[in-house]
């Protein structure tokens, strides 16, 4: 069984490294870290994701103009995004059926059962 690649954007590195290592972990993903959001469409050019995970408030561009670069592009434009945030908590997020403008999140802190719930289904609507 091949690895789902997963493509982390977020401008903390920790938090990163921390999400990679559990994901990897599973033994299920290979994951790629891009922490300017700058660079976030390159990035996803360059490792072609099955899944984007991207933090939605970043010192260079913010989640939500990420996303609107990544869905211009062709080839990148049905690669699922899941929002991680801090601005909303785990509550917020539970009660808001885990959905922002019309794409799914996470709240940050998480833990990795509910990360890869959310990786897990957002995958399978593939």
């Amino acid at each position: 069984m091949s690895k789902r690649k997963i493509l982390i954007i977020d401008d903390e590195r920790g938090f990163c490294e921390i999400v990679k290592l559990n994901l990897e972990a599973t033994e299920l993903f290979e994951v790629a870290i891009e922490t300017d959001s700058c660079h976030a469409r390159e990035a996803a050019l360059r490792c072609h994701p099955d899944l984007i995970l991207l933090d939605v408030i970043m010192a260079n561009k913010e989640g939500p103009d990420v996303i609107v670069e990544l869905k211009a592009s062709p080839s990148l434009k049905d690669i699922p995004v899941v929002f991680l945030t801090a601005t909303v908590t785990p509550q917020e997020a539970a009660m808001g059926n885990g959905v922002i403008g019309g794409h799914p999140f996470v709240a940050k802190p998480s833990n990795l059962e509910i990360l890869l719930k959310a990786i897990e289904k957002n995958l399978a609507a593939v």
